[in-house]
């Protein structure tokens, strides 16, 4: 097991290109399946989520091949569907909760599967009922055997409907999508999520023959077409990436520029930084953050304290609060922090108050926090990464902080950021993966 050993407390310059977009990417590999034809996928990013998944539908008897650093081509013209009933599909699909976006299209093209119930964050509650709700309105059938932990799925006549999502879920529309794509007649997806990934994902199945329309809305209508063939596509820029080194300037009090944001496609996400008395230059598709030796946090019209929460798309995405409940603690001015969808993932905010931070944890969902205005740094200590997320967030508190800290568990954070030392000490951390 490795750890990172930060000495913090020192200012970065550089430039920095975020890595492909994770979610994106576990959405678009899997829709290769749907297909027999070869899809090209480029901007890969080099993680042990996306690797593990690439692993798995190479496994289901997919061609994969690597054409470059970031590229591969799929040709899903051979899978195995009895691959799924094996102790080493089970194995490999428990470990990845994204190996759930491999249901849809496994059941839309082969009309059955088995799922064992997949793993991931340890954020708290994640159901799956949206995903299966869709399924089974499309007539789908489950059986869920508690001994075995598994899910049978039978899908052999799906038929398009109306459906009302009872959540906006990123990944169980993606799911319903690329299940119903190949269905006969017409699905309709009201209050379907509408987030750019998804956006990116109806897109490459029209280019590959699907008739979906009201990209980019929450009403989908997918007319049923009899097969889909190959294209070429590229993954964005990942959003979460961009709001993190925007937060570890912040912190760091340095300057960076974030190279080809994509800045079109980052919604509400600058605004909300830019509340927290960052400032943002945006040039041509990169973001320069210039160093700052304070920032304070704006208030309400009415001088109410600002409250940070998160939403569906267009909304502020859920996975960016840790960042920003991290930048508040050295921000000027206070902020409540309200994260509604996963009780378990603020309570890695009892590292930042053993570094020195003042933050009051209302409840599993709030947290108060009274920005320091950097009179007080945050001191360095040794802590373990809880989630892919508070994890990037820990690493920035370190880097900001005075004295060296540790962080355990790094896995968690290579689990969705690439080479992240690597890329950190180009721009001057000093930081070290140690066995």
């Amino acid at each position: 097991m490795s750890v990172f050993k930060i000495k913090g407390g020192k200012k970065l310059k550089g430039e920095i290109i975020p890595q492909g977009a994770k979610n994106e990417a576990l959405q678009i590999l899997s829709a290769t399946i749907l297909s027999s034809d070869p899809i090209t996928i480029h901007n890969v990013p080099n993680i042990v989520d996306v690797n593990k998944l690439i692993e798995l539908i190479a496994a289901l008897g997919s061609k994969v091949e690597k054409l470059g650093p970031e590229s591969y081509r799929l040709t899903a013209s051979s899978i195995n569907t009895q691959f799924l009933e094996t102790a080493e599909y089970r194995k490999k699909a428990a470990s990845l909760r994204g190996s759930v976006m491999l249901l849809g299209p496994i059941l839309a093209r082969f009309g059955k599967a088995t799922m064992p119930k997949p793993g991931g964050d340890k954020i708290g509650r994640r159901r799956l009922d949206t995903h299966f709700s869709g399924f089974q309105k499309l007539g789908a059938k489950f059986n869920f055997d508690a001994a075995e932990h598994l899910f049978h799925i039978d899908a052999s006549e799906l038929k398009g409907c109306y459906m009302l999502l009872d959540e906006a879920s990123v990944t169980g529309t993606a799911n319903i999508v690329m299940a119903a794509v190949l269905a006969k007649g017409t699905t309709t997806i009201y209050y379907a999520a509408c987030e750019p990934y998804l956006q990116q994902l109806c897109l490459m199945l029209n280019r590959m023959g699907a008739k979906i329309s009201g990209i980019g809305s929450n009403l989908l209508t997918i007319e049923g077409v009899e097969r889909l063939g190959g294209t070429e596509h590229t993954l964005l820029p990942d959003m979460i990436e961009i709001g993190s080194f925007i937060g570890l300037a912040a912190m760091t009090q340095s300057e960076i520029t974030i190279k080809n944001c994509r800045i079109d496609m980052l919604g509400i996400i600058p605004e909300i930084f830019q509340r927290l008395g960052i400032k943002l230059e945006f040039r041509g598709d990169d973001i320069h953050v210039p160093s700052q030796a304070h920032y304070e946090i704006e208030t309400f019209i009415d001088g109410s304290i600002l409250t940070v929460s998160d939403a569906p798309w267009p909304g502020f995405t859920p996975d960016l609060i840790s960042i920003v409940l991290v930048i508040a603690t050295q921000a000027k001015g206070t902020v409540l922090i309200h994260q509604k969808m996963f009780e378990s993932r603020l309570f890695f905010v009892d590292k930042l108050i053993d570094m020195g931070a003042q933050i009051i944890l209302c409840d599993p969902h709030r947290a108060t926090v009274i920005g320091l205005d950097r009179k007080h740094q945050l001191k360095g200590i040794n802590m373990s990464s809880p989630d892919i997320r508070a994890g990037v967030a820990l690493l920035i508190a370190a880097l900001s902080a005075s004295g060296t800290s540790e962080i355990s568990n790094i896995d968690q954070i290579d689990r969705g950021y690439q080479n992240i030392d690597m890329r950190l000490r180009m721009l001057g951390a000093e930081i070290e993966r140690v066995d």
